[in-house]
């Protein structure tokens, strides 16, 4: 079981009075988490998935939950997105029953961000888990079996049954991407084409680190820009992709609007395309690398809430960095090569514009950038 770095910060807000939430994608290990954290305590576990918890916890009132919660103190709540109206639920057992901890996980951030903001407003406190990151990763393997792994990372990425089940990352990964990506997405949004869906995501996973066009998009899919849009709101809700804003206040030749799309995770990006040709015969690994390196920060950004924001930056003129990071008022531009055969200089219009830290991260100095 690889050691998650949200453990500690979880651990000590137990007993603090506040709900503690923990969100992300299906099958990153959110119940492994929370049933280590409760390890050797007396606890109540309700599993969402089977309907007669469902039906418990469905607009129950005040005594029904007495009743149901008995003597427990401390209470894990799984999948509680299957639970409609689970936020009015929740807010209950936490206004009546003061002396009773409640741990609850959501699979995405569809329904139970909506259920949950409101009916909770000051009685949370939200943590996002995401695949193994590589601070994860390597603290579990030691630095040069990490090192080793690098090119099958980018290949397979980070999914806990991936990592466990060497040999048999493809039907893993296929397995995952088949029930989560569409079944799971279909099933928590309106969206009514799940063909349009499919094609929008390969789309998309060809496409990661160059800026996406929602116009260009909806001709190749077949529907309108409006539509391309919810859908691709749809996809960073389930946790399958998220954007990069570009980054721009000085200059009027600054790209403005337009977005970068990067997946979560490596290994569901090539299973949407069914590519795993080894990393020296692929024309993408830039991208993949890019990829890789961008979904890690944001792995740590979040885990260490540090506030920094993300962005990518380019001119009409084709000038362009990689990745802008703001952080703690200062701004950072990083240059992303996985070959670095010569020497690379970030646009001297963006450092003196910005008063930013240049730095081109390769293969030799990744790990300070990953492991922030």
């Amino acid at each position: 079981m690889y050691s998650r770095s949200l453990t500690n910060l979880i651990s000590a807000k137990i007993g603090k009075g506040k709900a503690i939430v923990v969100i992300g994608p299906r099958q990153v290990g959110k119940t492994t988490l929370i049933k280590k954290l409760m390890e050797n305590k007396p606890h109540f576990f309700l599993d969402c998935d089977d309907p007669t918890v469902r039906s418990l916890l469905t607009n129950p009132n005040t005594e029904q939950l007495k009743g149901l919660i008995g003597e427990h103190k401390l209470i894990f709540i799984d999948e509680a997105q299957r639970i409609k109206g689970i936020g009015i639920t929740l807010k209950i057992i936490t206004d009546q029953f003061k002396d009773v901890q409640l741990i609850i996980s959501g699979s995405s951030s569809f329904d139970i961000a909506n259920e949950l903001n409101e009916p909770l407003t000051g009685r949370k406190w939200e943590y996002e888990l995401f695949p193994i990151s590589w601070e994860e990763y390597e603290n579990h393997h030691g630095f040069l079996v990490a090192e080793q792994q690098l090119e099958n990372r980018l290949l397979y990425g980070f999914y806990p049954d991936v990592l466990n089940n060497i040999g048999q990352e493809k039907e893993v990964l296929k397995n995952l991407v088949n029930s989560y990506l569409y079944r799971d997405i279909l099933a928590y949004s309106d969206i009514r084409k799940p063909e349009v869906l499919e094609k929008l995501v390969k789309a998309l996973a060809l496409q990661i680190g160059s800026e996406v066009s929602y116009n260009e998009l909806s001709q190749l899919v077949g529907v309108d820009k409006n539509t391309v849009s919810k859908y691709i709101d749809v996809l960073q809700k389930g946790y399958v992709l998220f954007k990069l804003d570009s980054f721009s206040s000085n200059l009027r030749n600054e790209i403005k609007t337009n977005k970068k799309i990067y997946f979560y995770d490596n290994g569901v990006r090539n299973m949407i395309l069914g590519n795993f040709t080894p990393l020296d015969l692929r024309q993408d690994k830039g991208a993949l690398w890019e990829n890789f390196l961008i979904s890690e920060r944001l792995k740590q950004n979040t885990y260490k809430n540090t506030l920094a924001k993300g962005y990518f930056w380019r001119t009409k003129q084709q000038q362009e960095v990689d990745f802008v990071e703001e952080k703690d008022g200062k701004i950072y531009g990083f240059e992303f090569k996985w070959n670095n055969l010569k020497k690379i200089n970030l646009p001297k219009t963006f450092i003196e514009t910005y008063n930013a830290t240049g730095v081109v991260i390769d293969k030799t100095n990744y790990r300070t950038f990953v492991n922030c």
